[in-house]
């Protein structure tokens, strides 16, 4: 069970900062986002490289831009650990999840609430995550929808069928008082944006978050 605290919540003049408030985290979870793919536009790659040389914790790049086929190797080259694609924009998405594994990244599958998974089942022997979005992407701060539970049960089934060790993320909305919730629908890595760092305490908010769901295991 993973915590990831999503920066976009975080205060932008002091990233570094705001970085070394989560490092007891296993994740920072970066949005980028080109205000095409979503109506928002946040930060970029020369942002994200400036955040790989201070981070204590591994990022986790959720790309929210059009064309990730050209643009997303490029934060795995920069050193992104976990790099993560809509699939909704990939044209070419098992040769984008390869070429991210290539560069040393975890390859990760994005889908926006409306998104059936179902297409996409196929794509999980070259994934080694799926996010699926339990609010519409572009903003932090909105509530959390429920109705994706079956989605995450949906895809936690089918990596039971299929085999492997592949993650199931969940980024929208997440809180003390809905992670317990999708740990039970299945998720083991979970992003929280203000829930972490809107509290007084990050790191005792990411414990308590992780405390929630310690008990579940999939």
């Amino acid at each position: 069970m993973q915590i990831s605290p999503s920066i976009l919540a975080a205060d932008f003049a002091n990233l570094e900062q705001e970085l070394r408030r989560v490092s007891n985290a296993d994740w920072a979870h970066v949005d980028v986002m080109d205000a095409h793919f979503v109506p928002n536009l946040t930060l970029g790659l020369p942002v994200v490289e400036a955040l790989l040389r201070v981070s204590p914790i591994p990022l986790d790049a959720h790309l929210m831009i059009e064309d990730p086929d050209r643009w997303a190797p490029l934060y795995a080259e920069a050193g992104c650990q976990s790099v993560t694609f809509h699939i909704e924009a990939a044209r070419h998405p098992r040769r984008l999840a390869r070429t991210l594994r290539a560069a040393g990244a975890r390859a990760c599958m994005a889908l926006k609430p409306e998104t059936s998974f179902t297409p996409y089942e196929p794509l999980l022997a070259d994934l080694d995550m799926v996010l699926v979005m339990t609010v519409e992407p572009g903003f932090g701060g909105q509530s959390f929808m429920v109705d994706q539970m079956p989605k995450v049960r949906q895809v936690r089934e089918a990596i039971k069928r299929h085999g492997g060790e592949i993650w199931v993320q969940v980024d929208g909305g997440v809180s003390a008082t809905t992670i317990e919730q999708c740990a039970e629908a299945g998720a083991d890595v979970f992003v929280a944006g203000s829930a972490v760092y809107g509290a007084e305490d990050a790191a005792a908010a990411i414990e308590e978050l992780r405390a929630l769901v310690s008990t579940h295991v999939h």
